[in-house]
């Protein structure tokens, strides 16, 4: 079972730090770190190919073929298989040391925002972009994804997405998100 740790409103929008697994998550759109091949072998992307079935890594073949490598700043969107979510938003993250890391990952975090916008959901969960295989340091993506959420909802107030989850499954993440929180 998920657990809410902390929660800020954000001009009614509410942002969640949850403990737990992102698979189980009952919101509209969960969100996969990705690569930009949507090749789910490892990681979030693993566990959420793992538990939502075949079908997502055959829709995210078929979105690659149509469109080509996925961005960082407009991430995919496939069904979500046997998940309890409605849609999978895959999010391309940084790999640490390619180069201007930060930028990426807060284009990353804000096109998920927009997305979820522009498809008038209500709810999205999302993992610790970046911070697991592909090595982003923890405290500094906390510190990017907890400022681009404040600053996407100051600038998009009548946006529809009323709950952002943002769900960290080990222990070691969620203690440098948590101290980050309180900073």
């Amino acid at each position: 079972m998920n657990t809410i740790l902390r929660e800020r409103d954000f001009s009614g929008h509410l942002f969640q730090l949850v403990q737990g697994d992102i698979t189980t998550e009952t919101v509209d759109a969960i969100v996969n770190a990705a690569n930009s091949s949507l090749r789910h072998g490892g990681g979030v992307a693993r566990a959420i190919s793992e538990r939502g079935g075949e079908s997502i890594q055959r829709e995210s073949d078929a979105w690659v073929k149509k469109n080509g490598p996925v961005s960082y700043n407009e991430p995919a969107v496939t069904g979500a298989g046997d998940l309890p979510c409605q849609i999978v938003i895959h999010a391309v993250g940084p790999v640490w040391g390619e180069g201007d890391e930060e930028a990426k990952l807060a284009d990353a975090v804000l096109g998920v925002l927009a997305l979820a916008t522009r498809l008038e959901l209500s709810s999205l969960s999302l993992p610790a972009i970046s911070t697991g295989i592909f090595g982003f340091p923890k405290e500094l993506a906390a510190r990017i994804i907890f400022s681009t959420m404040e600053a996407f909802f100051a600038s998009q107030a009548d946006s529809p997405l009323k709950q952002v989850r943002l769900v960290l499954f080990d222990q070691p993440t969620l203690d440098v998100f948590l101290a980050a929180w309180e900073t």
